[in-house]
């Protein structure tokens, strides 16, 4: 990274606190312009952000991102069901063999081998 690049990030950050701090010195019955603060700091850390060479490769992962998020195929409502369904049909048979398990190990041990039921 460029120290250009690594003065504007620190100018950001800058920029950010300033907003933050803004929104602690101003009035606290004045919630609308301590929120304005903060706002305006991270909408101007974000203008420096975006001439920046991070900033540029950001926004570049974000739009390659999106396009991929537009190939996913989603599934139908009756899928989607049908998947549910089947989820919560093999957490019960799950359920019901663990129970089956834990009874016969429950049985065997105290029952039979240390005959105290």
């Amino acid at each position: 990274m460029e120290n250009q690049d690594k003065l504007k990030l620190g100018a950001a950050l800058l920029l950010v606190a300033a907003g933050v701090a803004g929104f602690y010195l101003l009035p606290a019955d004045q919630n609308a312009l301590r929120v304005a603060a903060v706002v305006a700091g991270v909408l101007l850390a974000a203008a420096v952000i975006w001439f920046s060479a991070p900033g540029r490769q950001f926004v570049d992962y974000a739009r390659d991102s999106v396009k991929e998020a537009e190939k996913v195929v989603w599934p139908t409502k009756k899928e989607t069901w049908q998947i549910t369904g089947v989820v919560f049909l093999f957490a019960f048979v799950l359920a019901l063999f663990m129970w089956l398990v834990d009874s016969g190990l429950t049985w065997l041990f105290y029952d039979v081998l240390l005959k105290r039921g």
